[in-house]
């Protein structure tokens, strides 16, 4: 099996894939409300400003490097804990700009397991875009370390997904329901921006996303794809680079 990389600011880890010797560049991408349950819930927020009509195009958060983490490692949270936001993260294995949903997956190298962690939201009221502080703190990003080819993947849109927090089941879903499922989301992105070999495309999260708190281990685990765990640890200060 070809050995590939890491970001330098994971400390190079190793991740092994089966395919030919893709060097992750650090580049995450994330789809965001790209599950039907999750737009519909927000519909009514959407429909206020300054946004006054739900997306046309995919909604994406670009993650910077202080987000990002692998398997095993430890993830800083304060006392009102973390959303775990499970999802599946498509490596792009070939140059995509302007592809068409047909020739999508001919662009994938390989899959691998996510953790796209969420700091709660104050208050009630649904946020369709929220703050950077709440998304972007320090290794809120864990990422597998092991990429699946997609050869070995039929369908990455029908994949179950399971969150178990301290060993209990806290969330099963799926891969089901996007709103734009793995080959349109690539289409439409690459539509406006070019995804790289190495670039990561998270298929973004269900709605419904379990809380874990400091203390409790978190793992991530999607059918055919792999499993993903890390430990909450207590850190009020940790707001990540964006405050």
């Amino acid at each position: 099996m070809s050995p590939t990389f890491l970001p330098p600011t994971l400390g190079a880890e190793r991740v092994r894939v089966d395919v030919a010797p893709w060097r992750l560049s650090g580049v995450v991408v994330a789809a965001q409300l790209n599950h039907r349950p999750q737009l519909a819930a927000l519909a009514d927020a959407a429909q206020r400003p300054p946004y006054k009509a739900l997306p046309s195009a995919p909604v994406l958060a670009v993650k910077p490097r202080n987000t990002l983490a692998l398997d095993g490692d430890d993830v800083p949270a304060g006392a009102e804990g973390l959303d775990v936001g499970a999802t599946l993260g498509i490596v792009i294995g070939r140059v995509a700009c302007r592809v068409s949903a047909a020739e999508a997956l001919s662009h994938v190298a390989g899959y691998l397991v996510a953790n796209d962690l969420s700091a709660p939201i104050p208050g009630d009221t649904p946020h369709y875009r929220p703050g950077a502080r709440f998304k972007l703190r320090d290794r809120s990003c864990p990422l597998g370390r092991e990429v699946v080819p997609v050869a070995a993947v039929a369908d990455p849109d029908a994949l179950a997904v399971q969150v178990w927090i301290d060993g209990v089941l806290a969330q099963a879903t799926d891969t089901a329901e996007r709103v734009r499922g793995v080959a349109q989301l690539i289409a439409d992105v690459s539509d406006f921006m070019t995804l790289n070999p190495g670039d990561l495309l998270l298929l973004g999260v269900a709605q419904g996303a379990p809380r874990a708190l400091p203390g409790q281990t978190v793992t991530v685990e999607i059918d055919g794809v792999g499993r993903l765990t890390n430990r909450l640890v207590h850190d009020d200060l940790s707001t990540g680079s964006a405050a």
